[in-house]
């Protein structure tokens, strides 16, 4: 059999079996004929209730506040007397090593994926997120888009793009090759992401 033969029959052979779905092709479930009886629709969970499953899927935490003093209490009651290093005024590199706890804002929230974006370009907040064993991330329920391209678009309408973004998506965890899973060998432990529902 050469070439333009065996092509012959494979597309014969198509044919036929395309022929034999025939029957089986059409609607799954039957169409609705009265619509006094629609289906109930399902309701679609905001961004922020979507971030905040995702980000508890991968073991963070996620607390969603609703104004100042709630968002005062909340870190307080995660830090409960700890060490606590910010970003907005870091220690030296060698001594974020003596801190339990690093707090930073983050300047985007990805809800598909419950993950944090962190730009270097609006405060030092890299080594605060990735030192302590604790992180906790202050967000603003405005900054939190549905997609990965909804952020980076948002992040790109500034008249230049950061030298360094960080990604943060739970806490740090990693697999040997028998795949052992370890929490925090390359970066916090824990992760809380504070919601604010009022910005």
């Amino acid at each position: 059999m050469n070439n333009g033969d065996a092509r012959a029959e494979i597309m014969r052979s198509i044919r036929t079996h395309l022929a034999m779905s025939a029957p089986y092709d059409g609607p799954e479930k039957p169409i609705n004929t009265n619509p006094s009886k629609s289906p109930v629709q399902t309701a679609v969970p905001s961004v922020v209730e979507l971030f905040k499953q995702n980000l508890e899927a991968v073991d963070g935490h996620c607390l969603v506040v609703y104004n100042e003093a709630e968002l005062s209490e909340a870190v307080n009651r995660i830090v409960n007397g700890r060490r606590v290093a910010t970003s907005d005024a870091p220690p030296a590199t060698g001594d974020l090593f003596k801190y339990d706890v690093g707090i930073t804002s983050a300047q985007a929230g990805i809800a598909e994926t419950g993950t944090l974006v962190l730009d270097s370009s609006v405060e030092r907040n890299r080594l605060v997120s990735l030192v302590p064993p604790v992180h906790i991330a202050i967000l603003n329920a405005s900054r939190i888009y549905r997609t990965l391209s909804d952020a980076l678009t948002t992040l790109q309408s500034g008249e230049e793009v950061s030298p360094a973004i960080t990604f943060i998506t739970g806490p740090s965890r990693t697999a040997d090759i028998e795949l052992t899973l370890a929490i925090g060998v390359h970066g916090p432990q824990e992760l809380y992401v504070i919601i604010n529902q009022n910005n």
